[in-house]
């Protein structure tokens, strides 16, 4: 079934970890379920792990044998056991990556951890780039990560809780100077751990609302990103500073995130305008609790006395304006020489005042200047060689974070926009049915509405829910504006932009809340940001002419002058892949970018290209790092936004330590992309004409290939629907979406989420490699030029390189002996062998292509932590495959679903999804 692994002798001792919670996990299983639950999954572990090394008919039957005998409810302790195990491999990994961190920090100054941003530093001095031309690229660098709660993680934010407890234990292991009653307590609380996540219930039991969700998200910038956002920052600063000596350096803040959770309306009626306002407040309440703690800190660490140092004038000044003012005398500091401690007890009582009284801090900037009259003050008498940079660091979080948190983004369809539009166009007798004219009539008709300083709405109009709901989305906006500030809400985007008029609907619906304002002396005023969300293979290659007609356009420029000239842009990675195949859709993402920048950068306008990945590879997945390095080359001075998916938001930033190593890798790539600049050939290269000819044709052979089977076979749907656990994904509680935008059981109102999750649990995953070995291969088979030009692709193209790496992630994590197992869920045997035979040619084809064009013998060998961690999972998650496939075939021939059976099911769903650390 796969190779033999040779093993890597740096992961010895995560081998090592994985072994004692292995040990731990039987003993527990003993104890709960006795030595015969001990003995059903041990003797199934075996099973698969022999298989997995040389397949035997014989155990093989054996083991389909013993899996349709165990009953329930010994079955569901199996089903948990495999589960229990990923959770505590996943743990594991993730301080072994810690681990391999400090081992680079506990070397000596010569050795640099790659990718770091020391190693990016470095690599910039290496190359004689001047202190100058550094200072300009910080100044344009720009990485927006945005969370989102789809899909959202599969995994209870309990069980996470208890991988983060597990995973510090095993780091406090890893002390050299721990006694052995230190490591005897340590492996204790381990063991207690391990026994919580046993009890623990790991399935939700009620669809999460959108608040919950928007509490989720919350939690990593309560446990992780408030903390490292400004410590990356001065990370940067210091090994500029370590490498550029004789420069200042001056480190804008480059890095930020946002957020879609509570702001995402595209097929999800639960976020309303009242949720998105709820979201806001949640996010303020957040950011002040935590101003609020550290101000605690630094009024009991800045203990100076004025008995000692001589303070500025300007720090007495505000203490003798803003004391008497603002505090009432019980709440005074009592020493008065101890004038910090005075002065962020006056920030204390501001920040715990914002929102409620008129005392509290109206904007982030008033709390700025505060702290910055701090600083000058201490900047006075502390040494100038050893900066204080606890009074730093909350200057960059109040600048980073403001009062808001995280910018939210508001997202909803185009099709929503022209609705009501069509209604109040109808109401106030300018076009009967706005929705059936023609592009150019419905451009005339908006750009004359923008164009007139009158309000178009009739107050007393009574108009339907639907209309009544978007004027309160655009009127919500406009108050969190004066209510957060102008960052709390910046983009409005429009998914499923088809035309010019799709973005100018949106703007007059601004212009009706006050967001986009033509005063009668001819003055403009505009605070939202209109950005389309190019998805579809039809809609990217409209989008550059979508743009120009939209630049060309006098109203809308005007409105871009005013916002400094910048328009964002939004490629979707799920539907373009879910219509046109992977390869075809990550080509024609890669070309509109190119288009896009050539075009604005004849009208002078800047851009911002946001990523809409997924979290899983057929969505666009993969590491950041690679993402941002696999983009256009010269759009990276563009400013770089990217999804960050509530799949990988455990895995990215559970750990602070992990966090820290996520965005660092983020920052070293971005650095060097910017600047040109690596050791490595494949790193800032642009691409050569014969290159794009070739990946041009090898896209439309896969697009052909690809959409034959998908929308040309007329059984696939059939197939998709019975030979994965589709029907029974909507059961389990991972989001507040709907699985469809619309009920209508059509393929295209599937969203792309579900019809990755689905592909993914039956070990087909599809949508992450399908029809790219038939676009490679039938370019190689021109000719041993073909080929080589392939080969020179991937070793000097990111692009390409990026995509055939992600492809072999794709294969590696496939399994077409486990998804045969699935066939047996078709109905029409013939339907089930004649696709599924169709799906095992391609795969052998693009593996085949693959090893070719990376010279490598197995997949994956230039990584070979990732290719050991899929081969150490697999022996694991077949057991889950095989009892799921029985459990489906057992639940679809019931008229009304067993409950018992259907937890069952859903446990398969998690616990796979756990094993391959992907859901959709």
């Amino acid at each position: 079934m796969a190779a033999e692994l040779k093993l890597n002798d740096s992961s010895l001792p995560l081998r090592r970890d994985v072994k004692l919670l292995g040990k731990m996990l039987g003993e527990i299983l003993v104890n709960h379920g006795g030595p015969e639950l001990f003995d059903k999954v041990e003797k199934i572990r075996l099973m698969c792990k022999t298989l997995r090394t040389e397949f035997d008919q014989e155990i093989y039957d054996a083991l389909k044998e013993e899996i349709s005998n165990i009953s329930s409810p010994m079955r569901k302790q199996v089903i948990r056991a495999f589960s229990m195990y990923f959770h505590l491999i996943n743990a594991a990994e993730q301080n072994h990556r810690i681990r391999r961190r400090r081992h680079y920090h506990l070397q000596d100054d010569s050795i640099v951890q790659p990718a770091s941003i020391e190693s990016a530093v470095v690599a910039l001095k290496e190359n004689d780039i001047k202190e100058d031309r550094i200072q300009n690229i910080l100044h344009t660098l720009s990485l927006e990560l945005v969370i989102t709660a789809h899909p959202t993680e599969a995994t209870k934010r309990s069980i996470l809780e208890i991988q983060q407890r597990i995973a510090v234990i095993l780091k406090n292991l890893d002390h050299p100077l721990l006694t052995n009653r230190e490591q005897k307590k340590l492996e204790e609380s381990l063991f207690n751990e391990v026994t919580i996540l046993w009890q623990t219930d790991e399935l939700r039991h009620h669809k999460p609302t959108v608040l919950d969700e928007v509490r989720n998200g919350l939690y990593y910038f309560d446990q992780t990103l408030f903390d490292v956002l400004p410590e990356i920052h001065q990370e940067v600063a210091n090994c500029l500073e370590k490498n550029y000596s004789h420069s200042s350096w001056d480190v804008p803040n480059f890095l930020r995130f946002g957020s879609w959770i509570g702001g995402d309306r595209d097929g999800n009626p639960n976020v309303t305008h009242n949720v998105t306002w709820e979201t806001l407040e949640r996010q303020r309440r957040l950011v002040l609790k935590k101003y609020k703690n550290v101000l605690v800190d630094l009024m009991k660490r800045y203990s100076h006395s004025t008995t000692r140092v001589e303070v500025s004038e300007e720090l007495l000044f505000y203490l003798n304006s803003q004391e008497d003012l603002f505090l009432p005398e019980e709440k005074k500091w009592p020493v008065k020489t101890e004038v910090y401690r005075r002065a962020f007890a006056i920030m204390i009582e501001r920040v715990k005042q914002v929102g409620k009284s008129d005392l509290g801090y109206q904007s982030a900037e008033e709390l700025l200047e505060d702290l910055s009259i701090i600083n000058r003050s201490l900047n006075q008498h502390h040494p100038a060689a050893h900066e204080l940079k606890t009074i730093q660091k909350l200057i960059r979080q109040v600048q980073l974070f403001g009062f808001h948190l995280a910018t939210l983004d508001i997202r909803n369809h185009s099709g929503e926009h022209e609705a009501a539009i069509t209604e109040i166009l109808r109401k106030v007798r300018i076009s009967e049915n706005y929705a059936l004219l023609s592009e150019e009539e419905k451009m005339e008709i908006l750009q004359k509405i923008l164009l007139d300083p009158r309000p178009l709405l009739l107050l007393d109009e009574d108009y339907s829910e639907e209309t009544q709901e978007m004027i309160k989305v655009f009127q919500m906006i406009k108050k969190a504006h004066d209510e957060f500030g102008k960052r709390s809400i910046s983009v409005y985007l429009v998914s499923m932009t088809k035309s010019p008029s799709d973005l100018l609907e949106v703007l007059v619906l601004a212009k009706e809340a006050g967001l986009y304002r033509l005063h009668a002396n001819g003055i403009l005023e505009s605070h939202l940001h209109v950005a389309p969300l190019l998805e579809t293979i039809d809609d990217l290659s409209a989008g550059p002419k979508i743009m120009e007609t939209l630049f060309e356009m006098p109203v809308y420029r005007n409105h871009l002058q005013i916002l400094g000239d910048q328009q964002e842009i939004m490629l979707g990675y799920s539907d373009g892949s879910k219509d046109g195949g992977t390869l075809t859709a990550n080509w024609k993402l890669y070309k509109a970018q190119i288009e896009i920048h050539e075009m604005a950068n004849r009208y002078q306008i800047g851009l911002k290209f946001f990523h809409g990945r997924g979290g899983s590879l057929g969505r666009g997945g993969g590491p950041l790092n690679k993402s941002i390095l696999s983009q256009p080359a010269e759009t990276i001075g563009d400013g770089v936004k990217i999804t960050e998916q509530g799949e990988v938001l455990s895995s990215r930033y559970l750990l602070e330590d992990i966090a820290y190593r996520s965005l660092e890798q983020a920052t070293s790539t971005l650095l060097l992309a910017a600047a040109h600049v690596s050791k490595e050939p494949a790193h800032g290269q642009l691409r050569e004409p014969d290159w794009e000819e070739a990946i041009e044709e090898i896209s439309s052979a896969a697009l052909a290939k690809y959409q034959s089977l998908v929308f040309g076979d007329p059984d696939f749907l059939t197939y998709f629907t019975e030979a994965t656990p589709l029907r029974e994904l909507g059961d389990l509680n991972i989001g507040s979406r709907p699985m469809s935008r619309k009920n209508r059981g059509r393929f295209e109102d599937l969203r792309a989420i579900p019809w990755v999750f689905a592909w993914t649990q039956s070990r087909q995953l599809l949508p992450a490699w399908y029809a790219a070995g038939t676009g490679l291969a039938s370019f190689a088979s021109k000719g041993e030029q073909h080929l080589q030009l392939l080969q020179q692709m991937y070793v000097k193209w990111p692009f390409f390189q990026s995509t055939i790496d992600n492809l072999q992630m794709a294969l590696m994590k496939a399994d077409i002996t486990t998804a045969k197992e699935y066939l047996t869920l078709v109905e029409d045997a013939a339907i089930a062998e004649r696709i599924f035979n169709n799906i095992l040619e391609e795969y052998e084809k693009t593996k085949a292509i693959l090893l070719m064009i990376t010279g490598d013998n197995e997949l994956l060998d230039h990584t070979p932590n990732i290719q050991e961690s899929v081969y150490r999972r697999n022996p694991y998650v077949d057991p889950l495959n095989f009892l799921q496939v029985e459990l489906i075939k057992e639940l679809r021939k019931q008229d009304v679903p067993n409950d018992e059976l259907l937890t069952e099911v859903l446990l398969t769903i998690s616990g796979i999804s756990a094993g391959l650390r992907n859901t959709g």
